[in-house]
């Protein structure tokens, strides 16, 4: 039996302040991501900490191989202790460690910052993600992820905007003064106003709580799940990840997630400077990463509504496609407008691709280990990650910054390949805690 209208009416309403306040982490997540990709030029052509552009890419890394560790720990971790304290740990664990770049006397601490800024920034997104995909109203799920990760993107264009505000000497250090931000305010936003996952609690037999929560918001409160991992079992979940022939499907999607990170971490980083090595100005280098993250706004409202009714896996094959030509084209030098154009088109199919993954397997997956789920496969994928950002360094340093787009246009190619091998079936219309929910029966 369907839910009443007011209680659809009042759900909508607790979704629309998780996603908000959600949003409002993801965005300085993005920021504090971004960053770096905006400063580097100021920094290289400063010489600043003694950095090199053949260190510049290894530096690049540092944050991505922390986004590693951090994703594939937070996802466990949140399913065993909860959404809200992962959220609010991550947070400020990788605002901390900007106060420690912004005063960095050495590349190496500079390099440690960044590492430990990633232990925070891997962790929060698969976790704010599961989060928001559990509260999404029926038949949403991909939208609402998709309008979170338009906050990865609008801290995108707010690192662009800081880079074009701290061209001076030194003003490096600002802009990530800047990035501290979120512990003075969202930290203490999220923890007096994010609720816990309703879905957690019940999951963990913590029914009283999850029976309070639901009054206090008043809100249905879910099913119990139909079966439960044995308490003290905490790798249940990841093992069901290869449970039942589930294996295949598992594989594909890492390897899609590790191809699809090796673009928008490879991309994120290099862009300025690859465009700036391709013959552009450094304004318009700048203003690059601004128009290619209004492209990926765009693109996260798309994909979202696409596969909330065609499917997620089926979006992002033809969004990998449509990448992998956009990324291509980039390397080819065009009349200003053109190239505007060329860049936001890119962003629009470019990051939405990797958020409709994680839309996927966020729907694939039951209420039990779904932040596992979506945990490792956002974990897997920061190998990509750490590697797309070391690529390029490598490429720009032998001054083949045009190869750099084809590189990365292949890593799209594979990417396309491996989410249709995943299957392109259509979204289920079942309930939430249906066993058909697994990995392999939604698309």
């Amino acid at each position: 039996m369907s839910p009443s209208p007011d209680l659809r009416a009042r759900g909508t309403g607790l979704a629309t302040l998780v996603v908000g306040l959600c949003w409002l982490v993801v965005l300085f997540d993005g920021l504090d991501m971004f960053v770096y990709g905006s400063v580097l030029p100021n920094m290289l052509a400063e010489h600043a900490l003694g950095l090199q552009p053949s260190q510049a890419g290894d530096l690049g890394s540092y944050a991505t191989f922390g986004m590693l560790i951090g994703a594939l720990s937070a996802g466990t971790v949140t399913d065993w202790i909860g959404r809200k304290k992962v959220i609010i740990t991550c947070t400020a664990v990788f605002s901390l460690a900007s106060a420690l770049c912004a005063v960095a006397p050495s590349l190496g601490v500079f390099g440690l910052g960044r590492f430990v800024a990633g232990l925070g920034l891997g962790g929060l997104l698969p976790t704010t993600i599961t989060m928001v995909a559990e509260y999404a109203p029926r038949g949403r799920r991909a939208l609402i992820v998709g309008t979170l990760m338009t906050a990865h993107q609008a801290g995108g264009i707010l690192a662009g905007f800081v880079g074009l505000w701290t061209t001076g000497a030194g003003q490096w250090r600002v802009a990530y003064w800047i990035c501290v931000v979120p512990l003075l305010i969202g930290v203490p936003l999220i923890a007096k106003y994010l609720p816990e996952s309703l879905n957690f609690l019940v999951a963990k037999g913590r029914t009283r709580e999850a029976r309070e929560l639901a009054e206090r918001y008043d809100v249905e409160l879910p099913a119990p799940a139909a079966e439960r991992p044995a308490a003290g079992d905490r790798w249940s979940a990841v093992v069901a990840l290869f449970r039942g022939g589930l294996w295949r499907t598992t594989l594909l999607f890492w390897l899609a997630s590790f191809c699809g990170l090796l673009l928008v971490y490879g991309v994120s980083n290099w862009l300025p400077t690859m465009m700036r090595g391709a013959g552009y100005e450094l304004g318009s280098s700048l203003s690059f990463v601004i128009v290619i993250n209004l492209g990926g706004i765009a693109g996260m409202l798309i994909a979202g509504r696409f596969s909330d009714h065609f499917g997620g896996a089926r979006v992002a094959t033809v969004w990998f496609a449509a990448t992998a030509l956009g990324v291509y084209l980039l390397g080819i030098h065009m009349a200003l407008p053109l190239t505007y154009v060329v860049v936001f088109l890119t962003g629009l199919f470019l990051f939405s691709a990797q958020a409709m993954i994680y839309a996927t397997v966020a729907g694939r997956s039951s209420d039990d280990n779904r932040a596992t789920a979506v945990g490792w496969v956002s974990g897997i994928g920061r190998f990509g990650a750490v590697f797309g950002p070391w690529l390029g360094g490598q490429l720009v340093a032998a001054k083949s910054e045009s190869w750099g787009f084809t590189a990365f246009a292949i890593a799209a190619v594979l990417a396309t390949v491996f989410v249709a091998l995943t299957g392109l079936r259509g979204p289920q219309r079942t309930p939430r805690r249906d066993a058909a929910q697994q990995l392999t029966t939604t698309g």
